[in-house]
């Protein structure tokens, strides 16, 4: 069967259709990588409490720049002048396929494409592919590739790129799988010059989406870090460490019409109180992932918009971290958390509890399970739990936070004082957000944090990092149970039996209390009242392709 991307079509292959419309994301009124891999030797990683998220409305490729012919205004898009992105932390890697932070991919989704890309509205669309078509037995995909894509270094992209770049992130070229999903690969063949086959070992309802793994020029891996080339709408220009890295509009991007923007400087900015004055100031232009009390500071001033993230937050909690390692310690710090208030507290109240990984805007797998502990605080029974775990006094607790995030520091703040209701001496230690990924996401040395996990658009992406050997279970969660029933889970194609395990593993999971999760926060970014066109995703990215200043 095959599959055409004329302008950004949902996909239609094998058994996806289902999958890929319960992703859509709705936006609020006056409105950012992941894909779905975990990575053997380079894990992803969320690293903010606010992500990409979408609005309503979609375009085609056709109409993309109709679709930004009018401002709120009533005029025309210009072409031209640069923007400055406030981000909240360093690159980590210039290289597509080994970068780890979501922050990271939030800006290589500028310079980066793979086969297919995810649109604002949570359909996949063609990128240096035209097309696909998936065998009935869902082990072949071939994918026909667009014609005239180029890199930015002026060649057309080839099979031989295409077959480079799948071999490297699926472990072919070397036995190391940079994306473990597309480790299930097992052969990337040639047809001609516009079609690539590629042989899985296993059918997977959610494999399409790894095929967002950018395409780079064949032998160029080692290069990639230091000179990356790829297909987006900018190229690279310059990285500058602690400072930021500069892109350059792509005149030879395939999307007829875009970008609109010159440049665009992603400026990595230390602290909340730094972002705050730079916007005020006028220096930076765009600013993702506020709180509420920085968006109240700013509404007389920017655009203020908002729409739901594709983050889950939580108090995470090492379960290999004494007393953590007992379920009823865990669950009573479950109790004892008032989620209603951090929601309104930090988020203006914007945010959905949740009590389990899943984003409840999967609808066909979300399980609503809010009512295990409830979304006030239950100080008696919290207690009660110590007690029975032979803590009646409490036990201190470090919670580690990335401080160039103020929507994880606030969080922190409030839990801080509401652990103090039933005896747990909570207290903050603030680090830069390398510490974080190296100590605690990394190394696994820490007691519990405040951060965020992002997700793509398939429901198994949060719920793959708790298996016992996942490279990405940072919390060191352990349950037999746990790691059978996901297994059953990817293996079926039938997708209301897939949801009923997933709905299975998100109910062990609260149960078990692997991780107090706090919310899905809002996505509320401040931007220039003279820029236009900025669109939200339900995955973790800055799109600044369609973002112009309004004539």
């Amino acid at each position: 069967m095959k599959t055409s991307f004329h302008g950004k079509k949902k996909l239609c292959g094998f058994l996806f259709t289902a999958l890929l419309a319960m992703a859509v994301l709705g936006g609020c009124a006056d409105g950012t990588g992941e894909s779905s891999e975990e990575h053997s030797s380079q894990e992803s990683v969320a690293d903010s409490a606010d992500a990409g998220s979408a609005t309503a409305g979609s375009s085609t490729e056709a109409d993309v720049s109709t679709d930004a012919s009018e401002d709120a205004g009533g005029n025309g898009p210009a072409y031209g002048g640069s923007v400055v992105v406030g981000i909240q932390q360093d690159i980590d890697s210039l290289d597509p396929h080994k970068a780890t932070a979501a922050g990271t991919k939030e800006i290589l989704f500028n310079i980066f494409e793979g086969l297919v890309k995810p649109d604002e509205n949570g359909n996949l669309i063609g990128a240096v592919a035209s097309d696909y078509t998936v065998s009935e037995d869902g082990l072949i995909y071939t994918f026909t590739l667009r014609d005239n894509v180029k890199f930015h270094n002026g060649d057309i992209v080839t099979a031989e790129d295409v077959k480079y770049s799948l071999e490297r992130v699926s472990g072919l070229l070397d036995g190391t799988p940079m994306m473990s999903t597309m480790s299930t690969i097992q052969a990337v063949d040639i047809l001609n010059d516009k079609t690539v086959q590629v042989t899985v070992d296993s059918a997977n309802t959610e494999l399409i989406y790894s095929f967002v793994a950018a395409i780079i020029p064949a032998g160029s891996g080692e290069d990639a870090g230091a000179d990356p080339i790829g297909t987006g709408p900018f190229s690279f220009v310059s990285y500058t460490p602690q400072e930021g890295i500069v892109v350059a509009k792509n005149p030879d991007y395939w999307q007829e019409g875009l970008p609109y923007l010159d440049e665009v400087n992603f400026k990595i900015v230390g602290s909340s109180d730094t972002a705050l004055l730079e916007l005020q100031g006028g220096s930076i232009d765009l600013y993702a992932y506020l709180t509420d009390s920085q968006a109240q500071a700013l509404a007389s001033s920017f655009q203020i918009q908002a729409s739901p993230s594709n983050v889950v937050q939580a108090l995470f909690l090492n379960n290999a971290e004494k007393p953590l390692d007992d379920v009823r310690v865990r669950q009573a710090i479950c109790y004892a958390l008032d989620r209603d208030s951090i929601n309104d507290f930090v988020g203006g109240g914007q945010g959905t509890l949740i009590s389990s990984a899943m984003l409840p805007t999967l609808k066909d797998y979300y399980v609503d399970l809010n009512e295990v502990y409830g979304t006030g605080a239950n100080v008696e029974k919290a207690k009660e739990l110590l007690a029975d775990a032979g803590f009646p006094d409490g036990f201190d607790l470090e919670i580690t936070i990335p401080s160039n995030y103020p929507f994880h520091m606030q969080t922190g703040e409030v839990v801080v004082e509401q652990l103090k209701a039933v005896g747990i001496n909570a207290t903050i230690q603030a680090v830069d957000w390398d510490t974080w990924l190296e100590d605690v996401y990394k190394g696994r040395q820490y007691q519990a944090t405040i951060s965020g996990i992002t997700c793509d658009m398939t429901p198994g992406y949060l719920l793959n990092r708790f298996q016992t050997d996942s490279s990405k279970n940072f919390i060191n969660f352990h349950s037999d149970e746990y790691d059978e029933v996901y297994q059953k889970a990817q293996a079926a194609l039938d997708l209301e039996e897939k949801a009923q395990h997933y709905a299975t593993l998100q109910q062990i999971l609260a149960d078990q209390a692997a991780t107090a999760f706090l919310q899905v926060p809002a996505n509320t970014t401040a931007i220039n009242p003279k820029l236009s066109g900025y669109k939200f995703y339900p995955v973790y990215v800055q799109d600044m392709s369609t973002v112009y200043f309004a004539q």
